[in-house]
């Protein structure tokens, strides 16, 4: 099996669209310039009103402050070192409920769902440890590699 091709993990799309109104929006933070759903979805294919959904979602849940006016539009609530990809996440997708099953029939059901604990575990980890600073860094060097010019 081609494993470019496969993934156990799939980034829901309305997680990525709140990442990414997250990147454009803590690219403003250090002039603290409110971003606008225009200008996001300028930039990106994001459906406005969907982005509008995403957006009231991350301001219910204390990740985003609304501005409103001619010069209004949205900034982070908090610097971006202190947001974590795994709160945006449950912000958007929910607290996933841990399946509650009886014991497991057999030996080899109690070990895969002892293994896919572990994957979970990790993944979360992961997410957890990953602040929006960190993702925002990583797009700002690979925008700064891709506008150098060799001769």
């Amino acid at each position: 099996m081609n494993n470019q091709n496969y993934s156990l993990l799939q980034l829901p799309p309305k997680v990525e669209y709140a990442l990414v109104a997250l990147l454009e929006i803590a690219s403003q933070t250090d002039s603290k310039r409110p971003v606008t759903v225009a200008e996001i979805t300028t930039r990106h294919p994001i459906p406005e009103r969907y982005l509008e959904q995403i957006l009231a979602t991350l301001r219910r849940g204390g990740l985003l402050k609304s501005m409103r006016g001619a010069k209004g539009g949205y900034v982070l609530a908090r610097e971006p070192h202190a947001i974590s990809l795994l709160e945006i996440v449950k912000l958007i997708e929910g607290e996933q409920k841990v399946r509650d099953d009886a014991d497991p029939v057999t030996l080899e059901m109690k070990l895969i769902r002892e293994n896919w604990q572990k994957v979970d575990f990790a993944s979360q980890s992961f997410l957890e440890n990953y602040s929006l600073e960190e993702l925002t860094r990583q797009r700002d060097l690979h925008l700064q590699q891709s506008s150098m010019y060799y001769i």
